[in-house]
C-alpha cells in the first residue's frame, strides 16, 4: 500500500486525465475505440505527458487484461538498447502472437532519439515485419534525431509544453493534499521556473516540502537554483550604466546567495534582455554577447574570468552608445 494513498487514486490512469493535448488525446480515444492503431511517435519537450499518454493507450485498450511483458513492454534508456538488443528481446517480444483476447501487443521505446542509428535501422525492419502482432510507441524529446525510414512508418504526434494555468491546477491540488501552504507568488514563482514542465514543478514543490509547510518565492527560487528577475535586472541596468565595480559587487553577492553557475546567470539574464527598456539595437548585441560567453563556459573556460568579462563588454556598449 503507497504512503500516500491520494496519488494512487488519482494518477493518470485514462485519456481523460491528461492536460492540455486535447487535439492529440482526441485522437488517441479514436484509436482506443477502433481497437486499432499505426506506430506511433510522441515527440515533444519533457513533462509534457508522452509516457503518460502510451500507458494510458495500453491501459484502456487492455483494461484487466493488461500484462506486463505479456501484453505490453516498455524500454527507456536506462536499458541496454543496443543493436544486439533490438535483434533479441525486442524482435521476440514482436513476432510472438498476442493473447487471444487483445488485438495486438504494444511495445513502448522511452527516450527513443538516444538510440544509435545502428540500433534505429535494425528496428525499421522489426517494425514494418511484425506490425500484425506489435505496435510500438516511440517517445522522444527530438523527432528529428529519429531516422527518416521509422519517421515515415509512425504517426507523429508533437506534444506542447503545459500552460501556466494547468500547472498552477495540479501544484494546488498537490500541496492541498501534501498539507503544504504555497503562497500566490511563491505559486507564480513555481510555475516561471518550471518552463511548462509539470513533473520538473511537482519536484521543486517536494523539495520546498522538506524545508518548510509555508512556501514563498524566495525558497522556491534558491531550491531551483534561479534568481528572481528583479535581481538580475538591476544587475543588468547597473552593468548598462558603466557601473562595472558595483557590477562584481551585486554578482559576487549573487554567487555567494543562490550558489549559481556561471551559464545559470547567463541564462538569466537572457530571459530578461526582452523587457529592459533599451534600443532594439542594443538588445541584440547583448544577444550576441550572451552567445559568445555561454560559448566560453561550455568549452571549460574559468567561470569568474569570463562572468568579469561579460560584464565588462556589456558595460562598453554605453561608451559606445555615447
Amino acid at each position: 500500500m503507497s504512503a500516500y494513498p491520494w496519488v494512487e487514486k488519482y494518477r493518470p490512469r485514462i485519456l481523460d486525465d491528461i492536460i492540455n493535448q486535447k487535439g492529440i488525446i482526441k485522437r488517441l480515444k479514436q484509436f482506443v475505440k477502433d481497437q486499432s492503431m499505426p506506430h506511433l511517435i510522441f515527440a515533444g519537450p519533457a513533462g509534457t505527458g508522452k509516457t503518460t499518454s502510451a500507458l494510458a493507450i495500453v491501459r484502456e485498450l487492455y483494461g484487466k487484461n493488461m500484462s506486463p511483458n505479456n501484453t505490453h513492454i516498455e524500454l527507456n534508456a536506462s536499458d541496454a538498447r543496443g543493436i544486439d538488443v533490438i535483434r533479441t528481446i525486442i524482435k521476440d517480444f514482436a513476432k510472438s502472437k498476442p493473447p487471444h483476447d487483445i488485438p495486438f501487443k504494444i511495445l513502448i521505446l522511452d527516450e527513443a532519439d538516444n538510440m544509435t542509428a545502428p540500433a534505429q535501422q535494425a528496428l525499421r525492419r522489426t517494425m514494418e515485419k511484425y506490425t500484425k502482432n506489435c505496435r510500438m510507441i516511440l517517445i522522444c524529446n527530438y523527432s528529428n534525431k529519429i531516422i527518416p525510414p521509422i519517421q515515415s512508418r509512425c504517426v507523429v504526434f508533437r506534444f506542447s509544453l503545459l500552460s501556466k494555468e494547468d500547472i498552477k491546477k495540479r501544484v494546488k491540488f498537490v500541496a492541498k493534499n501534501e498539507k503544504l501552504q504555497i503562497t500566490e507568488d511563491g505559486l507564480n514563482a513555481l510555475v516561471d521556473v518550471s518552463g511548462g514542465d509539470c513533473r520538473r514543478a511537482i519536484n521543486y514543490l517536494q523539495s520546498c516540502g522538506t524545508l518548510s509547510k509555508k512556501i514563498d518565492a524566495d525558497l522556491i527560487f534558491r531550491v531551483a537554483g534561479e534568481v528572481p528577475s528583479d535581481k538580475i535586472k538591476k544587475i543588468l541596468e547597473t552593468a548598462l550604466e558603466g557601473h562595472l565595480p558595483l557590477v562584481l559587487k551585486l554578482l559576487d553577492d549573487l554567487i555567494k546567495e543562490y550558489g549559481l553557475s556561471g551559464r545559470s546567470i547567463i541564462k538569466n539574464i537572457h530571459q530578461e534582455i526582452y523587457d529592459l527598456e533599451i534600443p532594439e539595437k542594443q538588445k541584440l548585441e547583448l544577444i550576441k554577447i550572451l552567445a559568445e560567453f555561454e560559448y566560453r563556459l561550455s568549452q571549460g573556460a574559468t567561470e569568474e574570468i569570463q562572468l568579469q568579462a561579460l560584464f565588462s563588454r556589456i558595460a562598453l556598449l554605453q561608451e559606445a552608445k555615447e
